[in-house]
């Protein structure tokens, strides 16, 4: 049995202009199963978002908008999940109530990677940031059962060039949705000091990993002060990480 995104690729090659048997020939696919698809049982409501899956499309390599995809997939990984058992995969991220702004920002960036439509499902104390898409495993195919910690989190091979080409919204989405930014204080000789320090939280290795990696590609320093919870704290590394991770509002 062939996987949905080949038959969506089939699709988006026909609805471009090609006949059959050239776009049997282009993805090595028999004839009579790429008639099947787009002649016998053909699905028009497929094709706008297989072209808008950059996945699927014929045309198209990389997001039409790379930041966009870097801060959904640094959202989803450390606050997100997809619901692939339903008939329609469903993403969706929970937001806090006292972060507006967030909500806004979650819901503007599943319309810029492929959402047509965006839900807001308000719950006790937070929000549910939700979009149905068949399409969505496409692009997240780091989703599975179970719980993110209890299995490998690993980067597909075309996502490690979007994430190294815009490390910054990926840990703008990981720090907006495990992460914080507050005021640290300590006591030294008794004296007080207060400082701006940035926090990390997450209990998969993998993911925690991939925000040490995005750190460590734009030249900011970190440490682990718990073997989930990573902090940066030195005055320079706090002034560029806030370059990058706008305060969740």
């Amino acid at each position: 049995m062939h996987p949905p995104q080949m038959r969506a690729r089939a699709r988006a090659l026909r609805a471009h202009g090609h006949d059959i048997r050239s776009v049997a020939r282009t993805l090595s696919l028999p004839y009579t199963t790429v008639w099947h698809w787009c002649v016998d049982r053909p699905e028009p409501a497929t094709f706008g978002p297989a072209l808008r899956c950059f996945r699927c499309s014929p045309d198209v390599d990389t997001p039409t908008d790379s930041a966009a995809y870097a801060y959904l997939l640094g959202v989803y990984l450390a606050g997100g999940h997809l619901v692939t058992t339903d008939r329609v995969p469903v993403l969706r991220v929970y937001c806090s109530d006292a972060w507006p702004d967030l909500i806004d920002a979650v819901a503007a960036a599943m319309k810029a990677v492929l959402a047509n439509k965006v839900q807001h499902i308000q719950k006790q104390g937070c929000v549910a940031v939700q979009s149905t898409d068949r399409h969505w495993p496409c692009l997240l195919p780091q989703h599975g059962p179970g719980k993110k910690h209890e299995r490998p989190i690993v980067l597909a091979d075309w996502q490690r060039p979007i994430i190294e080409s815009d490390p910054g919204h990926f840990l703008r989405g990981l720090f907006h949705s495990d992460g914080c930014r507050l005021a640290n204080r300590v006591t030294v000789r008794g004296k007080e000091y207060v400082y701006p320090r940035y926090m990390f939280s997450n209990r998969s290795t993998d993911i925690m990993s991939l925000c040490q990696w995005a750190l460590d590609l734009l030249g900011i320093s970190w440490r682990m002060n718990l073997s989930w919870s990573l902090s940066v704290a030195r005055r320079d590394a706090v002034a560029a990480l806030d370059r990058h991770v706008s305060p969740k509002s």
